[in-house]
């Protein structure tokens, strides 16, 4: 559970990555921007590190309880899958700065411990999806023919491709209405016919 400054901190440093990208967020930029000094953010957080690192921790939460709600819910798989894309859609459009930080894991290549959160959240989001792919597939509901981990690949590079689109664009279409247009082709793509 965060406290209210650790919040503040925490939207802050989201504003700051969301206007200036992730080499924007340092301490002295957080400080100023939040009105305290340096040091009251040490208080809080170890370092940049750690504070990127809670974010993508809420972004884990915020992605399990969307898949495992997708998960225990009795629709078909292809209906759950779509219910999957809607709910990130929602997600990244409410909050588009949450994309820009899982989708940077480039930017994290030499941060170990950032790459290994990132890491983490896409693959727990992998295997649920694989999960849902392979109930579709046992129950005849999603096509056989390709294996479940290879139409994973293919529905989570579908939706990273298409945020990215979206953020590169400058946000300059309603990703979830467009995103709707997506969401028919994987329907498409992966039902069993």
């Amino acid at each position: 559970m965060l406290t209210d400054r650790q919040e503040e901190i925490i939207e802050t440093a989201l504003e700051l990555i969301d206007a200036e990208g992730i080499q924007g967020l340092t301490i002295k930029n957080l400080s100023k921007r939040i009105g305290i000094s340096e040091p009251a953010i040490y208080r809080h957080f170890d370092n940049k590190i750690h504070i990127i690192t809670t974010v993508l921790e809420m972004l884990k939460k915020d992605s399990e309880s969307i898949f495992n709600l997708k998960i225990s819910e009795n629709e078909n798989a292809v209906e759950r899958i779509s219910e999957l894309f809607k709910s990130h859609f929602a997600l990244f459009a409410n909050k588009p700065v949450l994309a820009s930080v899982i989708f940077s894991e480039e930017l994290f290549k030499n941060e170990t411990v950032l790459k290994d959160k990132v890491n983490e959240v896409i693959t727990h989001n992998n295997e649920i999806l694989v999960s849902i792919l392979k109930t579709g597939q046992e129950k005849n509901e999603i096509r056989q023919d390709i294996k479940a981990d290879d139409l994973a690949i293919l529905i989570m590079g579908t939706l990273r491709l298409f945020v990215k689109k979206w953020q590169l664009s400058g946000l300059s279409f309603n990703l979830e209405k467009e995103g709707n247009r997506i969401i028919k082709m994987i329907k498409t793509l992966i039902e069993k016919k």
